[in-house]
């Protein structure tokens, strides 16, 4: 932009901000991001005064030089503004008639005044010829005002006409009516609107709903309104409200992104946000998510992110849906307030509830009758958003931010102006989390009995082969016979089941810690199945999965001309483990527990169901996990407005009973 011939005012610069060590680093890496307590992003002019203008100061500096040395001249000329005559018009007819339409407090009402009196102006200024169905705008002549011919009645032989027949008319010192664009009357109503809304806020201390500059808009919210959803908030404020609702999945149900610098990366929270035309009262097509929408949840997603629990505390992927039902400014705030609830109504375990306010500015108050003093303006409407000089959206709880973003309409804010807009923003933010604290009905603070049940584990990494088998069969047998939803065994060890209820959730459980034990020769198995006879003995299931064989000459005391003379498949017999060989294969012995050699082969069968087998879990087998794979930024410390964990999910380590 600054080398092309657009017209710019000033260079514009752009830094990344991070904070490492408690050190700010101007541009960081992508691996120094990763261990960075602060991600802040900020656009500037070299007059910027905030800690970062430094930085900036000298990128501008820079593509200054590089204008000077190959920019091109700017196409001022090309800038064909609304002449001043205009403006002074609108303001003639519409001026007592504008201050009565802003006065109104509700926004579609106000909105259908300000378009019929828009209307009303362009229908005056065309009977009195001021307006042109042309789409430029200036002073418009005819031909045949200029030229003219000077005898009507003058005969052409041979069909030539002299050139003295036509003459140029000299122009009449008469002054020509200045003839306007319909599209430049709509610009001009919209900036003479905006001015005299910002002088009723400056003058008359008031704004069009009738609040003053620090005054919020009421607040209401409900929660668990979607009962079949896992946690859902509607929250209200002002004209503007927000339906969040919120999916708890594992992690299979996380959303993949494509990089550039990984090839595999994946957010186990996300925050989806979307803005129908129906909540501004219109009708439109419905498609993919816009830049606006994409930003919007991005914003929200990030002031909510630092007070989600760990995943070795809370192990689900996390997807939060705010759906904008009606706007009139801070939609994506009220996607802030709307989503905190919602987690709490899904019994996610956050660390503190946050709350968003949307903040906005009159700079010149001097302009409007005002003393000069910039006039700080909270939680913002639509109208004052696009009237005013300042956008800044401020997230996060009672005593700090965890999300702000800021776009300013002005060539710059000071520092002070800065500050004040933060400690406004702060007091905004108290009030906002007071009103959700009376949420009616509240958030349950419970899982949802339709969630689905997660549980962690972690095994020794060479077992992780025994639970997938060969092929998956191992695996796959698993799930239909529990029945649970997924599991996912890691190369780490780390073992995430995810179930429909705790009875398959047990039963999985149970399963793949028998498959994962480490038994040690001299252990008994007690009341045993035999799976499969063979000519050389049986295999016997001494735990769910694991076999072992019991050769026919370990089966009984006395010589067995074949295994099935004394046993058939189903039989229980109770075994002892005798060896291990190098590749894990287990050789049992049911004869090593006959009490002389003299005993009946039959008489060991176990004919009740009741006998429960001795298996020994070894803790030596057992990892304690204490990582998480999520791809969440640090986790902030928890403040005294922590809120109490509803519901501790349990997270094994698979202990030896």
């Amino acid at each position: 932009m600054a080398l092309s011939e657009v017209p710019n005012k000033q260079t514009i610069a752009g830094v990344r901000i991070g904070m490492i060590n408690d050190q700010f680093v101007v541009n960081p890496t992508t691996e120094q991001m990763e261990d960075s307590e602060l991600d802040l992003m900020m656009a500037g002019t070299d007059s910027a005064i905030l800690m970062i203008e430094v930085a900036i100061r000298e990128i501008c500096k820079a593509i200054d030089v590089l204008v000077q040395t190959c920019g091109k001249k700017k196409m001022v000329e090309a800038i064909n503004l609304p002449p001043a005559e205009l403006y002074r018009h609108v303001e003639d007819i519409s001026g007592d008639e504008l201050v009565k339409a802003l006065q109104i407090k509700e926004k579609i009402p106000r909105r259908k005044a300000l378009s019929a009196l828009e209307e009303k102006v362009i229908m005056i200024l065309s009977e009195q010829g001021y307006v042109s169905k042309d789409e430029l705008s200036g002073p418009i002549g005819n031909l045949a005002d200029i030229v003219e011919e000077e005898d009507e009645d003058e005969v052409i032989e041979d069909g030539e006409v002299d050139e003295g027949d036509v003459h140029i008319k000299p122009v009449s010192r008469k002054p020509h009516r200045q003839l306007f664009s319909e599209v430049d009357v709509k610009l001009v109503f919209k900036e003479v609107s905006s001015k005299y809304l910002r002088r009723r806020i400056v003058e008359g201390e008031k704004r069009s709903d009738g609040r003053s500059a620090c005054e919020l808009r009421p607040i209401n919210s409900q929660c668990g309104i979607l009962p079949r959803a896992h946690g859902s908030a509607l929250f209200t404020r002002g004209e503007t409200q927000a339906l969040a609702v919120v999916t708890l999945g594992d992690y299979q149900m996380a959303q993949r992104i494509d990089t550039l610098v990984d090839t595999e990366e994946s957010k186990s929270f996300y925050l989806q946000y979307t803005f129908p035309p129906s909540s501004v009262g219109e009708v439109g097509r419905t498609g993919a998510p816009n830049r606006r929408e994409i930003g919007h949840g991005m914003l929200a997603e990030r002031a909510l992110e630092p007070v989600l629990p760990a995943e070795v505390d809370f192990p689900y992927t996390i997807r939060v849906e705010s759906t904008i039902t009606e706007s009139n400014g801070s939609s994506s705030m009220a996607s802030v307030c709307g989503g905190c609830l919602a987690l709490q109504d899904a019994g996610v375990s956050i660390k503190f509830p946050v709350a968003g306010i949307a903040m906005g500015l009159v700079l010149d108050t001097q302009e409007f009758g005002g003393d000069g003093t910039p006039l700080i303006l909270s939680d913002i409407t639509g109208s004052e958003d696009a009237s005013g000089d300042m956008d800044l959206k401020v997230a996060g709880s009672e005593h700090g931010i965890s999300a702000f973003q800021m776009d300013i309409k002005v060539v710059g804010i000071t520092l002070p102006v800065m500050e004040q807009a933060l400690l406004q923003a702060r007091d905004g933010r108290k009030h906002i989390l007071n009103e959700m604290l009376k949420c009616s009905p509240p958030p349950s603070k419970a899982l949802s009995p339709h969630a689905p049940v997660i549980h962690v584990m972690k095994v020794k990494p060479n077992k992780v082969n025994l639970i997938i088998g060969s092929g998956g069969r191992t695996i796959k047998s698993i799930l239909e016979e529990t029945g649970v939803y997924a599991i996912d065994a890691r190369d780490d060890g780390t073992v995430k089941i995810t179930a429909r209820d705790m009875e398959s959730l047990e039963k999985s459980k149970n399963i793949i810690t028998n498959l994962t034990m480490v038994p040690k020769v001299g252990e008994i198995f007690r009341n045993c199945e035999i799976k499969t006879i063979a000519p050389y003995g049986a295999f016997v299931e001494i735990a769910p999965g694991r076999e072992g064989l019991c050769h026919i000459s370990e089966l009984s005391s006395s010589w067995l001309a074949k295994a099935e003379d004394a046993y058939k498949v189903g039989d229980r017999i109770d075994v002892k483990l005798i060896e291990i060989n190098d590749k894990g294969q287990l050789r049992l012995s049911c004869k090593a527990l006959l009490p002389d050699a003299n005993q009946e082969p039959g008489s060991i069968k176990q004919q009740t169901s009741s006998s429960v087998k001795e298996k020994v879990v070894y803790k030596d087998d057992i990892i304690k996990m204490t990582t998480r794979r999520s791809k969440r930024k640090k986790e902030v410390e928890p403040s005294a407005a922590e809120n109490a964990t509803p519901k501790t999910l349990e997270n094994s380590t698979a202990d030896s009973p």
